[in-house]
């Protein structure tokens, strides 16, 4: 099958719009950078990947919801010998790969599939798809400081996007709370709540997108139902 058909039935883009993600290097197979736009590719045995995400071709894409506990890592595997999400989903056949991140000591909705044009979409900034982390944090958090995270906060000289804050309890030394963003820069909560002088205890993301965790367990799986996957049908 030509590439560019390949790429266009995973619902990446039209074959006219997958000739120029061809031609900007923006695609390998079987992890060598492809430089010839007409080339054919096999869909039971290559491995095609644009901008590192893996496509899956139709017919046998598996999507699954995780509660990803705090000590695991978010990749497929560690040349440290660290556990990583794939050690918790035993059972499935195909290879998944993570949709996004969260961080190694941050809990909770972690999707995994084999379906990369479901990730590329999910994942892609142009969508600005709510995460609502609940987190616990010390520290003095006043109107003000509140008022700051609602705004946006300077990281790396980039102000964040606006985020949401639900205030569910608090004492006299940490607040429990949920903040909602839909970037996805490295450790941004923690480092929002750092630049108004407060410091995450406790990270957990509950839900993306519409999804919600629910009460699946931590360092549980379980496979997404219909019902959820058309709450996630996110234009290309």
């Amino acid at each position: 099958m030509r590439l560019n058909k390949y790429i266009a039935s995973c619902g990446v883009a039209s074959r006219r719009a997958a000739d120029a993600i061809i031609a900007e290097g923006r695609v390998t197979v079987n992890g060598r950078p492809v430089e010839t736009i007409g080339m054919d590719v096999n869909p039971d045995a290559d491995e095609v990947a644009v901008d590192g995400a893996l496509l899956s071709f139709p017919g046998n894409n598996v999507y699954i919801m995780l509660n990803k506990p705090a000590g695991v890592l978010s990749t497929c595997q560690d040349d440290r010998g660290r556990k990583t999400v794939l050690d918790l989903v035993n059972g499935v056949e195909q290879r998944l790969f993570p949709v996004g991140r969260l961080d190694y000591d941050t809990e909770g909705l972690l999707l995994l599939t084999n379906d990369g044009s479901f990730a590329y979409r999910c994942t892609h900034p142009k969508h600005e798809l709510d995460k609502t982390y609940m987190a616990v944090v010390h520290g003095r958090l006043d109107e003000g400081a509140i008022k700051h995270l609602q705004s946006g906060i300077m990281l790396d000289g980039i102000k964040t996007a606006p985020a949401k804050i639900e205030m569910l309890d608090r004492n006299t030394s940490s607040y429990r709370l949920n903040i909602t963003i839909h970037e996805g820069r490295n450790r941004q909560v923690k480092r929002m709540f750092e630049a108004v002088g407060a410091h995450v205890m406790e990270l957990k993301r509950v839900a993306f997108g519409k999804l919600t965790l629910g009460d699946l367990p931590t360092g549980h799986w379980r496979y997404m139902t219909e019902s959820e996957l058309s709450t996630m049908n996110i234009p290309e």
